[in-house]
Order: C-alpha cells, then sequence, then structure tokens
C-alpha cells in the first residue's frame, strides 16, 4: 500500500515539509536585517530586492552591502559576495545528483539551493524525503526573504538606525549559526580562529572588501597544506616505526 501524498492540510505533512517550513520561517525572517541594512548603507528599495532576487545567498548579500556601507569600491563588494557564492557551486554538485531536477525545474533548483535547503534535503534518508526538504525550505525561503527584504527596506527609513534594533547583530548570529555545528574537531575551529584573527588584523590595513579576500587566501592555502602533510605524515611514522622495531 502507496503512503498518502503530503495535502495542504497540516495533519498530512511529512517531517521534511515540517522541517523546511520551520526553516523558512525562522531563515526568511532575516530578510527584514538585510533591507534595513541595504537601505541604511545607500542602496536603493529596487536595488535591494533585486539583490535578494537575483543573488538570493544570504552570507554575499550581506558581504555585499557591508563592503559597500564601510566605503569600498563595487568591484570589491562583488568580489566578497562572489567568493562566499562559491560554496552554492559545490552544492549544486551535489543536489544535482541527489536529486536530479530535469529542464526547468534543474534552473529553479540552481536558484534556491542555499545552505538550508541542502541541509534540509541531506538530513532526510529517502529520497522522496530529500525533495520534499529541499524544495520546502528552497521556495520558502525565496518567497519569504523576498517579502521580509521589502519589508526591510520599505521601513528602513522608519526604523532608523538598524545598530538601535540589533539587526545588524542578527545577520551575525545567523552566520554563527551555520558555523557553529561544523565546529567538531580541532582542524576546523583552528581554521576558523586564524581566518577571523587575520581578517581583524587586515581591517586596518586594507580598504573594505579585501580582508575577507585575504582570510579567504589563509583558508585555501590551509586546505592545500594540511592533506599535503596529513599524506606524507603516515609514510615518516611508519618509517620512523621501522626503526624503532629494529633498534637494539
Amino acid at each position: 500500500m502507496r503512503p498518502s501524498q503530503p495535502t495542504l492540510r497540516p495533519a498530512s505533512w511529512t517531517p521534511a515539509i515540517r522541517m523546511g517550513l520551520s526553516i523558512a520561517v525562522a531563515t526568511g525572517l532575516y530578510g527584514i536585517s538585510f533591507g534595513a541594512l541595504a537601505v541604511a548603507a545607500g542602496l536603493t528599495v529596487g536595488q535591494t530586492m533585486a539583490l535578494s532576487l537575483l543573488m538570493f545567498t544570504g552570507g554575499s548579500q550581506f558581504a555585499f552591502i557591508g563592503v559597500i556601507a564601510g566605503g569600498g569600491v563595487p568591484s570589491a563588494a562583488l568580489g566578497a559576495a562572489a567568493l562566499l557564492g562559491v560554496r552554492n557551486a559545490v552544492y549544486a554538485m551535489q543536489m544535482n545528483h541527489m536529486l536530479q531536477p530535469l529542464g526547468w525545474r534543474k534552473a529553479l533548483a540552481a536558484q534556491v539551493t542555499i545552505d538550508e535547503s541542502v541541509a534540509t534535503a541531506a538530513g532526510q534518508t529517502t529520497l522522496a524525503e530529500q525533495r520534499r526538504g529541499f524544495w520546502t525550505a528552497g521556495l520558502g525561503i525565496f518567497v519569504l526573504w523576498n517579502l521580509f527584504t521589502f519589508v526591510g527596506a520599505w521601513l528602513g527609513d522608519a526604523l532608523g538606525d538598524p545598530r538601535r534594533w540589533g539587526l545588524d547583530g542578527a545577520a551575525v548570529a545567523a552566520f554563527l549559526g551555520l558555523l557553529w555545528p561544523r565546529l567538531r574537531q580541532r582542524e576546523p575551529v583552528a581554521l576558523a580562529v586564524l581566518s577571523g584573527a587575520v581578517t581583524a588584523l587586515a581591517l586596518p590595513l586594507l580598504p573594505p572588501g579585501l580582508p575577507i579576500l585575504v582570510a579567504a587566501a589563509v583558508g585555501a592555502a590551509w586546505g592545500w597544506w594540511v592533506p599535503e602533510r596529513a599524506a606524507a605524515a603516515p609514510v615518516g611514522s611508519d618509517a620512523e616505526d621501522a626503526e624503532e622495531g629494529t633498534a637494539p
């Protein structure tokens, strides 16, 4: 007997749908913060909405307006935003293999492939639930993020300084919420601390937008050096063990 398909009735919603909707609401609310901060940085409501509709990746959007607000040039803002957006390309390869969308669904899936939709899909155990989780979270966040972005941008002048309401802190909290679950081993913690220290040291020395690029270069160097060192370590260890075993 085939299981019944989900309907608009909440009682028929599967765990993946419930998870996707809850994540969509929680994430969508951050759009208020982005909208208010973007207007405070000098963007118009139309420009703010264009970023949310077309770029649609919160980390890149916050990086873009952060550079603009700090007086950086648009090229530096685009560089910082593009750098953070590279992770979505990696996600896309994973989701394409997992969900195998066809036709127009592939283009739509590419647009809504973000941290939250990927995490929701990856947390499911069956293909049907993976698809439900991905689409529920992705489309739900897209709609709510843009809705609340408009609200934040439209109310930007009425809200005054976004820092009075903690909206700048909301962006930082969102980043920490995404980062924290990944810091389960010493190496990610060490890399996070190192990148943060490099960024803090570079901030007073470099124009806005460049410190994050420097930190990314450090991360890339770490990713190249550590695996090489790890691959070479067993050889040396085996050789030392052999020498110790033959020592009198």
